[in-house]
């Protein structure tokens, strides 16, 4: 489950910022919107899949509640996954 989480992670956060870095600015300032949508749809799987696993993670692991709510606002916040990857996930 390890390898599946951290996978999850990282390419959560690869498509948070393609969403917000690269098709944002094309949807807006291109008028080009079908990259949006399809990165869209595919962060949103990912972020959701996020979720579930960082809860079926932490359960498993019998983590604090505080650790919980980091893997949690690393969700919402860009790079943080990559950031809990190294330092929640590498080693656990």
């Amino acid at each position: 489950m390890l390898k599946i989480f951290r996978l999850t992670a990282i390419l959560e956060g690869v498509s948070y910022l393609l969403l917000f870095g690269l098709t944002m600015p094309l949807k807006y300032l291109a008028n080009i919107p079908e990259p949006n949508k399809l990165v869209g749809y595919a962060h949103g799987f990912l972020f959701i899949a996020y979720v579930i696993l960082a809860i079926l993670f932490w359960f498993e692991k019998k983590w604090s509640i505080k650790r919980l709510l980091i893997l949690l606002i690393a969700s919402l916040l860009p790079f943080a996954t990559f950031y809990v990857d190294k330092k929640y996930l590498k080693n656990a």
